[in-house]
């Protein structure tokens, strides 16, 4: 595996606290480096560009943009900045097509000539979120968002893509396409309305484009080969020989070293700051995103070589990646799956294999400018099709849709959001679907009502049973008691209190967890609901983080300290039996003198 003679990584305990940020972390490699880690990595990175090159061009296509600064340059830039400063030694930086899909959105409502020195302060402000995120250490937050989301994302994604596509696949003349179709549906209506504008020459290109692609890419032993590229580059033989035979053929604008030069935004101009509103929720999307996407990738290949991933270093990474391909005038970047898998599978062994692939790439940029113009834009699109259609996971799929009843919910609506709304308002309704949802089901504490058998060992009441003590009723409580828990908390205790023979509860909160200021002022409300009756309220089994919560919220005092009994976890049930003593003076009777077990040889809780 490549991993077996790779420069050592620094150790640390699995419970120690995450590592400080480094600068420079490449430095630690190029101690250790030698001539056969190059020959390794130089063999890798000739794999990774000549996908590269090619998916760049698909990307800026995607987000329609020139494919020679915001693509080619960008997957450049980004394979050269990246590993400067990730962990990572596997991850290969640039534009990808969710990300490249996110900044079409984004920028969709602009006028055209704006739109390229508008994405460069867009992947500015995503790329200062993403450094501000790395500082902050807050890139262990994505392990708490739910794969259902970035399912639903992703598959929704892919539809969109494809829809967008189709005009330049079915050969549809720009001249016929509307530019305010945004979402799947209408996007998918305007293909479907112009087919009778569709190009023969170019409908062909496409068929044999996602045939020919299709073949190599199942092949087991061709599987190594630049599939993407290769196709392109015999599509391109293809619409030389149609359009020397008289065919019209639609292919990309070829480009000069000068239209290289990024289109700078002016920062001082006074629209600027209405520029910044309207890009800010799009740009804080496209930095979740890609720190989604790159969180993902990494500990996807972490699991297969054996590194141990530190995402908050590889968050910086990405962070100075979009920086860089800002100042460069490229697309947002993020860590690409599929070529950081041809990276990791080509014997990648050091970060430098991402720099050297992102030389190859700044090359290919500087040579290609002319050969551009041979590649059908109907072959191009058809590939993108075809890239596309491979991120829609049918297994991913179907667990998620029959694992629960929430995770079918969260990807529903993530997926339907994605191609009915703005990208950066659906993944982000994803995301609070499915906290929303979580929040539902931990709200739910356990709330058991508790009698004593003759032996007089606490046991689970059953409904239809009368309490053996009708005045006194002893609630079990497990499980969160956050703000989301409390009204049903409170509602639950009240219907308990209905009954007209019950004098005094006792809450055993030994298993409860979480209490916060909702739960409290629940709390406080329920303890005035029963005085107002007559009745008393003991709470037995406290942690000391509950008490330390009361005692804070100054509660102690207001149910009274006398009627708080702290927890023993020599005697579990020491508490209770303390708090049934209270009962009986408070009750003025002996019949609460219950037989319960606990260890005498033990020192009582004070």
């Amino acid at each position: 595996m490549p991993s077996s003679s790779a420069p050592p990584r620094p150790s640390r305990h699995p419970l120690a606290s995450p590592p400080r940020l480094r600068l420079f972390p490449l430095q630690q490699v190029l101690r250790n480096y030698s001539a056969a880690l190059f020959r390794a990595d130089l063999k890798a990175a000739l794999n990774v560009a000549l996908l590269a090159i090619p998916q760049g061009m698909a990307c800026a296509k995607i987000a329609g943009l020139p494919v020679a600064a915001t693509g080619i340059a960008c997957a450049a830039i980004g394979s050269l900045v990246g590993p400067l400063f990730a962990h990572s030694r596997h991850t290969n930086l640039g534009p990808t097509n969710a990300t490249a899909l996110m900044a079409f959105s984004s920028l969709a409502s602009f006028a055209a000539p704006d739109r390229p020195s508008l994405l460069v302060l867009l992947t500015l402000m995503a790329s200062a979120m993403l450094l501000l995120g790395a500082a902050l250490r807050m890139a262990d937050l994505i392990q708490y968002i739910s794969r259902s989301v970035i399912v639903g994302y992703i598959s929704g994604a892919a539809l969109l893509i494809i829809a967008a596509q189709l005009p330049d696949a079915l050969g549809i003349d720009p001249a016929h396409r509307s530019h305010q179709a945004q979402t799947f549906p209408s996007l998918l209506a305007q293909s479907l309305g112009n087919l009778a504008h569709s190009s023969g020459p170019d409908l062909l290109l496409s068929a044999c484009s996602l045939l020919l692609f299709t073949l190599l890419s199942r092949q087991p032993s061709l599987q190594k080969l630049p599939c993407f590229a290769l196709t392109l580059a015999l599509m391109a033989a293809l619409a030389a020989l149609l359009q020397a035979r008289g065919f019209h053929v639609h292919c990309l604008q070829p480009f000069a070293l000068r239209d290289l030069a990024p289109s700078l935004p002016n920062l001082t101009a006074p629209s600027t700051a209405d520029h910044i509103s309207r890009l800010l929720g799009p740009a804080f999307a496209i930095a979740f995103l890609a720190a989604l996407e790159h969180s993902v990738m990494t500990k996807s290949l972490a699991s297969r070589s054996g590194d141990r991933p530190d995402l908050n270093q590889d968050l910086l990474g990405c962070g100075m990646a979009n920086l860089g391909s800002a100042c460069f005038g490229g697309l947002p970047v993020s860590g690409s799956l599929t070529r950081s898998l041809l990276n990791f599978t080509s014997g990648a062994r050091t970060p430098i294999s991402s720099l050297l692939c992102g030389l190859f790439c700044l090359a290919g940029a500087l040579l290609l400018g002319r050969v551009v113009s041979f590649i059908p834009q109907a072959a191009l699109a058809a590939l993108i099709i075809a890239l596309s259609l491979s991120l829609i996971n049918r297994d991913h799929l179907r667990i998620c849709l029959r694992a629960t009843r929430a995770d079918a919910l969260t990807l529903s609506a993530t997926f339907l959001a994605t191609l009915l709304m703005p990208l950066h308002v659906a993944i982000f309704l994803g995301v609070a679907t499915s906290i929303v949802l979580y929040l539902r089901q931990a709200a739910r504490p356990s709330l058991v009502e508790y009698d004593f058998t003759p032996e007089g060992s606490l046991t689970e009441r059953p409904d239809a049973h009368h309490r053996s003590h009708p005045a006194i009723s002893i609630v079990h409580v497990e499980g969160e008691l956050f703000f989301g828990a409390a009204e049903l908390f409170r509602s639950q205790i009240q219907h308990t209190a209905a009954d007209p023979n019950l004098r005094l509860i006792i809450l055993r909160l030994k298993n409860a967890r979480h209490l916060d200021a909702t739960s409290v002022l629940a709390l406080q409300e329920l303890t005035a609901f029963l005085r107002q009756n007559g009745r008393n309220l003991l709470i037995s089994g406290l942690s000391k983080d509950v008490y330390r919560v009361l005692k804070n919220a100054d509660m102690v005092d207001f149910i009274g300290r006398e009627n708080l009994f702290i927890g023993s976890a020599q005697n579990p049930n020491l508490s209770t039996r303390n708090a049934l003593k209270r009962a009986q003076s408070l009750l003025g009777s002996s019949q609460a003198d219950i037989r319960i077990f606990y260890d005498p040889s033990q020192p009582s809780p004070s």
